[in-house]
């Protein structure tokens, strides 16, 4: 039986996670850690008596998990991930605002640890289709732009994987600028800029996550799109890291990589 830690147990995501996990042959949610829970809360929680609560990593002791999935804020990943590899625990991280650095130095951690791990900008099928589909038309379509649309309630812009497509479309393309003489009445008003990547971040009410990648080609256009209208899109992403991690030698970025 392997035993999950949800980081993030009180939140939204934690707790599809939760319902997953519990249905899930051969795991168990042996602990839960999040802001604010204590012992006590595990009915709250739909998770059973036995399960450990945590409000924070310094209440956490002992042998208490084989994986830790987290789903938590981006002020929490970094930290949560590195005690979990310090403590011989395998991360599935969907929780985004790592910067490049702090993932190479958690990179660096589970290989001196001889771990290995997942982190998932997004574990939708679709999203993970769509940087797919977007690094491949980027040999022919230069021209490029991002628009990112998520609930109120996300904490980073640009969303992990709007930025991590742009990062996949910069692989695969000639140094290119659109428009790098255009004058900005609104500060900012065209977005962040990677690569000359522009990237636009929508947040609002009533949406959950969603991303377009619009190309533009003279004469022509192509738009790839994806949608996700409930979290529990995401589930069928989770099991698999969940079921594959512990074939993994290092700590992977982009569930692509392990399908």
């Amino acid at each position: 039986m392997q035993r999950v830690l949800v980081a993030g147990i009180n939140g939204a995501m934690g707790q599809y996670a939760t319902k997953m996990i519990n249905d899930l042959d051969g795991f168990e949610v042996s602990a839960g850690l999040g802001l604010g829970i204590k012992d006590g809360d595990q009915a709250k929680y739909h998770v059973s008596a036995d399960t450990k609560l945590y409000g924070s990593l310094d209440e956490i002791d002992g042998d208490v998990a084989d994986i830790w999935l987290d789903f938590t804020a981006p002020v929490a990943v970094y930290p949560d991930v590195k005690f979990a590899l310090n403590h011989g625990i395998r991360p599935v991280v969907g929780t985004t605002g790592l910067t490049d650095d702090q993932e190479k130095d958690l990179q660096q951690l589970a290989k001196d640890k001889g771990l290995g791990g997942l982190i998932a900008p997004n574990f939708g099928m679709s999203a993970v289709l769509l940087m797919k589909f977007a690094k491949e038309a980027a040999k022919y379509f230069p021209d490029v732009e991002i628009i990112e649309m998520h609930h109120e309630d996300k904490k980073d812009a640009p969303s992990g994987t709007a930025l991590s497509t742009a990062k996949l479309i910069a692989e695969n393309r000639e140094p290119h600028q659109t428009s790098p003489d255009t004058i900005e009445t609104l500060k900012d008003v065209r977005g962040g800029d990677y690569e000359g990547i522009k990237i636009h971040s929508v947040r609002l009410p009533g949406y959950v996550a969603h991303e377009q990648v619009l190309f533009g080609g003279k004469g022509e256009a192509l738009t790839i799109r994806q949608d996700s209208f409930d979290r529990s899109s995401f589930m069928s992403g989770v099991k698999v890291a969940l079921q594959k991690v512990n074939d993994l030698n290092g700590l992977v970025i982009g569930l692509e990589n392990i399908l």
